[in-house]
């Protein structure tokens, strides 16, 4: 049972492994390939990506950067000319003589002309006591009250350069006096100022200077930009523009587009703010990035494939021997010892080669001789058992034989020997029939189908006319009908080996004998048990192996060796256990597929599926 235990487990681990998947040596050289090519190309597409968005975030700062130093030399150029052009229309002769007429209705009429020559959008002209007295400009609501309150903050603050809103009209600013005379020693006129508005076209000269999108906002208001619209009404933008001014980029997203963001301050600290909101796009230089990165992507799978095609190539190379060595060793475990090896070469894989070679070698010879041994002990063995019994039952007849040549013997003396002598002719003849059931072959079975029963009762039968055991008792019970395909005589025989086996163990006085037919899903049970002592312990481990006899006189330790040899034949299996004080031996036929009046077919079917039983049962056996 220990051993049957043992072979289960084996069986078991053997049958997990074969569950598991298994990966040839190419297929891990081309996995590991793919694992590490892909590892690799990832992590270098990741840095290379982190890199070129630092790199990006960095030129769209210097960029950013680069565009508030060109609008400042822009707008220092812009402020320049529009300082020459107020202090060159202050010294025309037309202005002078406008301001000295002192007329507000004239001055305002006459201003028209001047106002064309300026093409500004904004011009305004105020006496010498500072009351505007003409006003022109594009903005139809930019009124001269805002004008004359801008202005007398103007003449306040002594700011030539001021910043004009109303009406959501922002304008820059610039004042000139106007004299009769000159400028040190001539007397004031009045002043002219003119302005240009921070509009949507500023906003475009602007963005083409900057190559950047623009937006100039008046305390948190947007006046004018180059951004979309549904960007340019976003709360984040105006949030943005409300914030305090920084000069360092700061990333914002407006709507769908990711910006890059920088401000400068136009106005005076002191006065209300303007702002110049400058935003680079993130999202083109993305775009790039993911131009570049599908670039990387396509030359990392190509990269993968191209490997993985030549791993597949040069993995034969190395594989190839190595795969002929598996072959050899799966040829040797089917117990070829000649299956051709290639073992050319110096590497380790032809040296391993040719060890195996050796190893299979040593292993054929070695083989040899443990048969040759034995084949020699195990011809020993049985001589000295089949020369002691046959002597033993040989001098028995011999005796009795002679008893039988003398005269003056009564027939129940001549009968009494006669039954002597032809007691051990049976002994002999047992004998000689166990042997020669180990030369049979199971192709020598005439299996029929049926019910076990009959040669149940035949062999029971037999054993209670044995002289030895008529006063033990034998019962017998049947639960189902037993069927299954056996060879009557041949399974006959088996059973009458056990029942006699079991009167043999039990006691003289109280000796019983159980045997009991039954069925369960493997198979026609047939269970013989007795009250006996049990198997005994130095033959418990070897109780079916030939010659292994304990306690009996006369034994020849054949009887349960037959019986397995019966069983196996039929694709059964026998095994003993000791349960609830009886010693048990049981016989388990497998259930037939299917019923065929042909017995030989029906062998050979059961023969072809018993040829790959586990060594679980036979363990067991």
């Amino acid at each position: 049972m220990a051993q049957n235990s043992e072979s289960g487990n084996a069986a078991n681990s053997s049958a997990g492994r074969g569950m598991m998947p298994s990966l040839r040596l190419r297929t891990r050289f081309l996995l590991s390939m793919l694992v590490i090519t892909a590892g690799l190309t990832t992590t270098s597409l990741l840095l290379v990506r982190r890199m070129v968005e630092q790199r990006a975030r960095e030129n769209i700062a210097e960029g950013l950067h680069d565009s508030v130093q060109t609008f400042q030399n822009f707008q220092q150029e812009r402020e320049s000319l529009l300082t020459r052009l107020a202090d060159l229309l202050a010294d025309l002769p037309i202005t002078r003589a406008l301001m000295t007429t002192r007329d507000p209705a004239t001055i305002q009429d006459a201003s028209q002309d001047l106002w064309q020559v300026a093409k500004s959008d904004l011009l305004v002209l105020a006496d010498r006591r500072g009351v505007v007295v003409a006003l022109h400009t594009k903005a139809t609501g930019f009124a001269q009250d805002t004008a004359q309150a801008y202005f007398t903050e103007t003449l306040r603050d002594q700011d030539a350069n001021r910043w004009w809103y109303g009406d959501r009209h922002l304008y820059q600013v610039f004042v000139q006096p106007i004299y009769f005379g000159s400028r040190t020693d001539g007397s004031l006129l009045g002043f002219l100022m003119i302005g240009d508005e921070i509009d949507a076209k500023l906003a475009r000269e602007v963005s083409k200077v900057a190559a950047s999108q623009v937006a100039f906002s008046y305390k948190g208001q947007i006046l004018a930009t180059t951004l979309p619209e549904e960007q340019a009404a976003s709360g984040t933008l105006r949030s943005l523009v409300s914030a305090p001014s920084q000069l360092a980029p700061a990333e914002v997203q407006l709507g769908s587009e990711h910006y890059l963001s920088t401000s400068v301050e136009l106005s005076a600290p002191q006065a209300p703010p303007v702002r110049l909101t400058v935003l680079g796009s993130y999202d083109k230089e993305a775009q790039f990035l993911g131009s570049l990165n599908r670039l990387l992507l396509a030359l990392g799978l190509a990269a993968v494939l191209i490997g993985s095609v030549l791993v597949f190539f040069l993995s034969h190379t190395f594989t190839r021997p190595l795969a002929d060595l598996v072959g050899g060793v799966r040829a040797l475990e089917r117990g070829d010892f000649h299956h051709p090896l290639d073992s050319h070469g110096n590497d380790e894989v032809a040296e391993l080669t040719g060890a195996f070679d050796r190893m299979r070698t040593s292993l054929l010879k070695t083989q040899r001789d443990l048969l040759e041994a034995e084949q020699l002990a195990t011809i020993g063995r049985m001589a000295s058992s089949i020369s002691h019994d046959l002597r033993h039952s040989l001098s028995a007849i011999t005796a009795n034989a002679e008893f039988l040549c003398e005269s003056g013997l009564s027939r129940e003396q001549k009968e009494e020997l006669y039954q002597e002598v032809r007691a051990g002719v049976n002994r002999m003849t047992d004998l000689i029939d166990s042997l020669l059931e180990f030369a049979r072959t199971r192709e020598s079975l005439n299996p029929s189908y049926g019910s076990v029963r009959e040669p149940v009762r035949r062999a029971i039968q037999a054993v209670r006319t044995h002289p030895r055991h008529q006063r033990v008792l034998i019962e017998e019970s049947f639960n189902g009908s037993g069927m299954a395909w056996f060879d009557s005589r041949k399974l006959e025989r088996a059973l009458y080996n056990l029942v006699l086996n079991a009167c043999d163990a039990v006691p003289e006085a109280n000796g019983k004998v159980w045997v009991e037919v039954s069925e369960s899903g493997k198979g026609t049970m047939i269970e013989v048990s007795d009250n006996g002592p049990g198997v005994a312990i130095p033959i418990r481990d070897r109780l079916f192996q030939p010659f292994v006899s304990y306690g009996k006189e006369n034994g020849t330790g054949l009887g349960l060796t037959v019986v397995q040899k019966i069983v196996h034949d039929h694709n059964g299996k026998v095994e003993t256990e000791r349960k609830q004080g009886k010693t048990v031996f049981r016989i388990v036929l497998p259930i037939p597929e299917h019923r065929k009046s042909d017995a030989t077919g029906a062998i050979g079917l059961q023969t072809a599926t018993g040829a790959h039983r586990s060594a679980e049962d036979q363990a067991a056996d």
